[in-house]
């Protein structure tokens, strides 16, 4: 009787240990346990992961991931055009994480490889992610951390004054120019902190703009890399823009345009590099 009884528990945890979730595709990908070997092939989803404490479940990432600083020490296998479907093979994974649009999808699961895709674009996205993972990750307080980071946005956006909201700005994330629209995860923790994008969303989340649609646009504020090219001042028409004329050009590195352009657990940081520049903090 012992022996079934034991049995029968064993299978019984077996049977909770096991996840199911269903991806952007809408495929169910089904686990026998939460895995604790992971690929990650999209910097965003890296750094959900170890925001949620598995940092030490991943065997390899993107070219990519960047952060935090000790995914910079595991193999990197390559980006959404040239997967190293060899070496991710041979790491013997649970699953490959990667956005749906990635090339290697399809080739790794011929080989027999579990394909998770899940990619966030916008803040509704990246709440469903955030679940996702926690559920694929067996974290029980995926909700509460959630909730945690969200009150953190709250937080920088109760930092802007009165007088600074509905403030145009435009923000500038490629050579192109490319621009953040209001439909974009910049865009939207633009909004959130009380701003006002000069980009409607109707364009796309990053539309490839024409310099004289800055110019009509006429913002009161510019974020635009420090390696901006051209840089605003060989712009035609720029130096009629308000906040090229009353100096409220703010410049985000490399690493802050991470920050800023990646839907992930570090959106309150992109908060208040926003609100910092609203407030005349950052900038030149």
């Amino acid at each position: 009787m012992t022996k079934w009884l034991l049995l029968f528990l064993w299978a019984l945890a077996s049977h909770v240990q096991a996840v199911q979730v269903v991806d952007d595709r809408g495929v169910a990908v089904e686990l026998p346990r939460p895995p604790q070997r992971i690929v990650v092939m999209l910097p965003s989803l890296t750094e959900v992961i170890c925001e949620m404490g598995a940092c030490d479940r991943l065997v390899a990432v993107d070219d990519f991931s960047n952060w935090p600083a000790q995914v910079r020490k595991l193999p990197h296998v390559g980006g959404l055009e040239d997967a190293n479907i060899e070496m991710i093979v041979a790491l013997k994974p649970d699953v490959v994480l990667l956005a749906s649009s990635s090339r290697a999808v399809g080739r790794l699961e011929g080989l027999g490889i579990k394909v998770l895709t899940l990619e966030p674009k916008n803040f509704a996205d990246l709440r469903r992610v955030w679940m996702q993972l926690a559920l694929l990750l067996g974290v029980s307080d995926g909700h509460a951390r959630w909730q945690r980071l969200d009150a953190e946005v709250d937080a920088q956006a109760g930092r802007l004054p009165a007088s600074l909201r509905g403030t145009k700005v435009y923000i500038e994330v490629d050579t192109g120019p490319y621009a953040a629209s209001e439909a974009s995860f910049i865009g939207e923790v633009l909004a959130r902190v009380g701003a006002a994008n000069v980009v409607p969303g109707q364009l796309g989340p990053f539309p490839k703009l024409n310099g004289e649609f800055v110019v009509r646009a006429d913002p009161q504020v510019i974020m635009i890399s420090d390696h901006a090219s051209p840089p605003i001042a060989s712009r035609a028409g720029w130096d009629r823009i308000r906040a090229v004329r009353d100096g409220r050009v703010c410049t985000y590195d490399r690493a802050q345009g991470d920050v800023l352009v990646r839907p992930g657990p570090r959106m309150a940081q992109a908060a208040k590099i926003m609100v910092d520049c609203l407030q005349g903090r950052s900038g030149k």
